[in-house]
């Protein structure tokens, strides 16, 4: 193996949380080094789990989904119609304004509030800054011209979700809290002590100004090496303010329509829905802990919100598709089931969407 596509695989190896020696970490019993709490339905007590769920692939499986030739190729620059977008300082009241950064980096506006999901602004979403998935797409807000920003939405810790540099950038120059699930805390002050930082598991709330966070089930997983696979956990957001309330998801598979379902049972109608569309080929890989378009539409649907943004594609390769396919299925599929396109939009980077003043 050639030494750039070695690092490569290396860099994607450690992605997905598999050590080099053939062997899944998550059949080993290494002490936690993220977090130590009572056993619970989905915490074993070392490692967290999706009850009645599916367990991430293995190494062999890796090495037959990367050798098996069926990867589209991306360009290496895509540049957007949208960018470089320049925010409004506030959003105020009810009215809402999500934002494309790029790939699961959402800004959005509400209640005076300006929260960052899953902030990435590095080159890469690997553990090496010279290999691993390179961004096509330039950020599509420049971080010099982010507003002031208050909360910051961690859902887990992959590297195309968990980017330490621009966490202690955002500490440096913004100071916000950063909302995320239990165990990610250790990492983030093992490489920035000063950040603030609270976690929560899921079923529990915090509450930060006009807004509360709720902590819900989604279907996925998490590692930064190859020996801590799921020690930290992951989560779907419910943001709620006096302007309605928002869905959330970094990533998930679609386990059965779970995640939608309880999340309405729970929470009611939604004002709008943030979920993933890409990084879902090859199917046998990829159905587990991530849906594709079809499966986020019927996820949409499932969960009463009255529109949808389509996030995760178009910025770094992680899987098989095509840089645009997301997009292009989720607008079929849309037509196939007879949504209108203005309800589930993909953003670019830097296109911004205005919640309606009639919705709830």
């Amino acid at each position: 193996m050639k030494r750039r596509s070695f690092l490569k695989f290396s860099a994607l190896a450690a992605l997905f949380g598999l050590g080099a020696s053939g062997t899944s970490m998550a059949l080993s019993r290494n002490a936690n080094r993220y977090h130590s709490g009572p056993v619970s339905d989905h915490f074993d007590g070392t490692r967290f789990f999706n009850p009645d769920g599916a367990s991430p692939k293995g190494f062999s499986d890796l090495l037959k989904w990367k050798f098996g030739g069926t990867q589209v190729k991306w360009p290496a620059t895509v540049t957007s119609p949208f960018a470089p977008a320049r925010p409004d300082p506030r959003v105020e009241g009810d009215a809402l304004k999500i934002t494309m950064v790029g790939h699961a980096t959402m800004l959005i506006q509400t209640a005076g509030l300006n929260i960052l999901t899953d902030p990435v602004w590095s080159d890469r979403a690997s553990p090496l800054s010279f290999a691993g998935p390179k961004r096509v797409t330039a950020p599509g807000i420049a971080f010099e011209d982010l507003p002031e920003i208050d909360l910051v939405l961690l859902s887990h810790n992959h590297y195309d979700h968990l980017d330490l540099v621009t966490l202690a950038r955002l500490r440096q120059a913004h100071n916000p809290l950063v909302v995320t699930p239990l165990g990610n805390d250790a990492i983030i002050h093992a490489h920035t002590p000063s950040m603030r930082v609270i976690t929560a598991d899921w079923g529990q709330s915090v509450e930060s100004g006009p807004a509360t966070i709720h902590f819900e089930p989604c279907h996925h997983w998490s590692a930064r090496g190859m020996n801590d696979r799921s020690m930290a956990l992951w989560a779907a957001f419910v943001i709620e303010t006096a302007g309605g309330k928002i869905l959330h998801i970094g990533d998930t598979g679609f386990d059965k329509g779970r995640p939608y379902k309880n999340a309405r049972e729970k929470h009611g109608k939604f004002r709008a829905a943030i979920l993933p569309v890409g990084a879902y080929e090859p199917r046998w890989f990829m159905k587990d802990q991530h849906q594709n378009p079809d499966e986020a539409i019927d996820g949409f649907l499932m969960s009463g919100a009255e529109f949808a943004l389509g996030h995760h594609w178009g910025t770094f390769q992680l899987t098989d598709e095509g840089r645009d396919a997301p997009a292009e299925v989720l607008d079929a599929k849309l037509a196939e089931k007879g949504v209108a396109k203005d309800r589930f939009r993909p953003l670019h980077a830097g296109e911004s969407w205005e919640a309606p003043a009639t919705s709830v």
